[in-house]
């Protein structure tokens, strides 16, 4: 594949909510456009984007996947994303990368969710939009009540540019309002339809212009080219928004697109400057989006082969790359040495010789290099701003099955990680578990599927455990005596201490108030030592003690026992004996939730908040929006993203942090106590 020209690229993101026909309109274009000499179908499994084992077995999207090919000599990126909401970090790392948002609408169902979602996604990022109406062939489909339900989402700038010449059944084409093409022949109600569309198409892209907007309402009509040449550079700006229609199985109205994609669509030179902070430093520079300039590129998606490992995808914004040269990473200051750059067709691979700057290309095998990273010229080194992908919002605790899955789980939990940025798996030092991350039930149970399908690895899914402290209220005092005579050498000490609390989130402060030498110095050290030991188990639930000041202040020795195990095991002693007296409580990790949902749910809302312990702090109103700020107990957050989605219909969202710990109440401090006895229990029974 030759190397093109930025004014002659168009990079394009399909989105749109699940199952609305994203997938087979994209067979349909490659089809259209020449790429594929026969369109496959998700029944069959043989479309080109999803290719993957899961994707053919699920008949959807789970990852996205890019597609280049040649139209009429330009190059078309198209990248396909999945339309469940617990993925839609496939679309942030896409948005980054091209310069038009197809929203597909299913003529059926109108405008869905994900629809809503990746319009608001694509304005945030200053995506062009457009829309396409599919499945028109479709029993019930219908383009007006779409067109209704798009303009009172989406605004009055979306306009028809194509519109459908029958319905349904007997749906057999389209008119192209920017062409004209096909209204000679329209007679009666037909004719009528099409010229008020027109008239409105107009009015939109000359309302974009003030100049034009005079002349249009002077002479009451554009000129065909006035109307073409405006258009064009009002969708870059996003300033209209054109809608098309067609049938992608039938193949009707996609030869009208791809004519309008390559001819109207934006390319990268029409989207504003891209800026990017020079060097390691803050200084802002404008990136031009020239070929002979310094190359510079961002990794948007990396993808795992079996056959050739790690692939990363990127968006080169200034320069030309050549195969088998090298870049300098900046975001992890290295160096890398690069094999073959490659175009892709879903997980078909062209070799090409070199990319060069508002296109988009692959390379394999990048030892250092993850989504994310900003890759560049190292004499002209510039950073592009990190790609923001949204907080997991679901936790699950994981255990592989056997001994030969532990051995496997961490390289394959790598390689999900790197493809998927919202997917993370820590490990809790309190509680010892290994915890996966992600955007939802669903999205956790597929990278399960996942790591079984590609990697033989076995897991079992769990709850995590709330990583409890324990504190004191009061203070408490001990004199512990440690004595122990055996054959040989004894063991003696006896130390007197006393505990009181601290202010929340200061740890734990050692005292040493002993006078006249009454324990030596060293085994001073030895006390301090053992009370560190004490605070790794609580007294009531065996959960680490915090917030504690201990004070050793008197103690005696023996002349020949006194070791330093003894006084280890005495101030150890003395100090769980101090803490049941200093009225001992349970801590847990309150978080700062950030909900943000559709007006209509605040009540809904609120109310389960409270149902979960939670304290509402404020509300922050958005368009259409409301953010409310509240902290709940992490114990209560668990599963609350489904609750969220239950609620709302899947509109809303959230993201948490930790905040603070905090006393747990008394009737949930015995459950807590309850259930870690017995997990104890089973652990010694094993």
């Amino acid at each position: 594949m030759a190397n093109f020209e930025p004014k002659d690229i168009r990079n394009i993101i399909f989105l749109g909510h699940s199952g609305c026909g994203k997938t087979s309109l994209v067979e349909a274009i490659l089809h259209g456009a020449g790429a594929i000499s026969k369109m496959g179908t998700i029944e069959d499994g043989t479309t080109v984007s999803d290719y993957n084992e899961d994707e053919k077995a699920k008949k959807s999207s789970i990852g996205s996947s890019l597609m280049s090919f040649t139209y009429n000599s330009r190059k078309i990126n198209i990248i396909d994303t999945p339309g469940y909401t617990d993925l839609v970090g496939e679309i942030v790392g896409g948005l980054r990368a091209t310069d038009t948002a197809l929203l597909i609408v299913n003529a059926t169902g109108g405008v869905e969710i994900g629809t809503e979602r990746g319009s608001k996604m694509s304005k945030e990022k200053g995506v062009s939009r457009a829309f396409f109406v599919s499945r028109m062939d479709k029993e019930h489909a219908d383009f007006d009540k779409c067109m209704e339900a798009i303009n009172k989402k989406f605004g009055k700038n979306c306009v028809a540019v194509t519109l459908p010449i029958g319905k349904e059944a007997s749906f057999k084409g389209v008119v192209n309002l920017l062409t004209r093409q096909g209204m000679d022949a329209l007679t009666g109600d037909d004719k009528t339809r099409v010229e008020n569309a027109l008239a409105a198409l107009s009015e939109a892209v000359a309302e974009t212009d003030d100049s034009l907007l005079e002349k249009y309402l002077e002479k009451g009509e554009l000129t065909g080219e006035e109307l073409c040449s405006a258009f064009r550079k009002a969708m870059a700006q996003d300033k209209v928004s054109p809608v098309f229609c067609g049938s992608a199985t039938k193949g009707i109205g996609i030869k009208d697109l791809l004519d309008i994609v390559v001819n109207y669509f934006p390319s990268p030179l029409d989207k504003p400057t891209v800026e990017a902070a020079k060097g390691d430093g803050q200084e802002k520079v404008k990136i031009d989006m020239k070929t002979d300039a310094p190359f510079s590129a961002l990794v948007f998606k990396t993808l795992s082969d079996p056959y050739l490992g790690q692939i990363s995808i990127f968006k080169v914004f200034s320069g030309r790359l050549q195969s088998n040269a090298g870049f300098y990473n900046i975001s992890r200051s290295v160096k890398e040495k690069i094999g073959q750059i490659v175009s892709l067709m879903g997980k078909a691979q062209a070799s090409v010789d070199s990319v060069q700057a508002g296109d988009i290309a692959c390379v394999a095998k990048l030892k250092d290099t993850v989504t994310g990273n900003s890759i560049c010229d190292e004499k002209h080194p510039v950073k592009f701003d990190d790609i923001n992908f949204p907080e997991p919002a679901i936790s699950f605790s994981l255990k592989p099955k056997t001994r030969a899955d532990e051995d496997k789980i961490s390289t394959a939990l790598h390689k999900l990680m790197a493809e998927d940025p919202t997917f993370k798996v820590t490990r809790d030092e309190q509680t010892k578990e290994m915890i996966a991350s992600g955007m939802g039930d669903m999205h956790i149970n597929m990278m399960i599927s996942r790591m079984k399908m590609r990697y033989g690895v076995h897991v079992d899914i769990g709850t995590p455990k709330v990583a409890y402290k324990e504190t004191i209220t009061g203070k408490g005092d001990a004199q512990y005596r440690h004595k122990k005579q055996t054959g040989g050498a004894g063991q003696f000490a006896e130390v007197w201490l006393r505990i009181e609390p601290l202010e929340r989130g200061a740890g734990f402060e050692f005292v040493d108030e002993v006078v006249g030498g009454a324990i030596p110095r060293p085994f001073i050290v030895s006390c301090e030592k053992g009370i560190k030991t004490a605070l790794e188990s609580g007294a009531l639930a065996g959960f680490p003690v915090v917030d504690v000041r201990a004070i050793v202040y008197d103690g005696k020795t023996h002349p020949v026992d006194s070791k330093d195990i003894a006084f280890q095991v005495a101030a150890r002693q003395g100090f769980k004996e101090a803490m049941n007296k200093a009225r001992p409580v349970i801590l847990e990790p309150i978080m700062d939730v950030d909900i943000v949902i559709p007006d209509e749910f605040m009540g809904d809302i609120t109310g389960s908040l409270n149902s979960r312990r939670g304290r509402v702090m404020g509300m922050e109103p958005g368009e259409g929006l409301q953010t409310i700020k509240a902290k709940v107990p992490l114990e209560e957050m668990y599963k609350y993203v489904n609750e969220l989605k239950s609620i709302t219909g899947g509109r809303g969202t959230y993201t948490m942090s930790f905040s603070h710990y905090e006393v747990v109440p008394s009737n949930l401090a015995q459950i807590i106590i309850d259930r870690a006895k017995q997990s104890k229990k089973e652990e010694s029974e094993e």
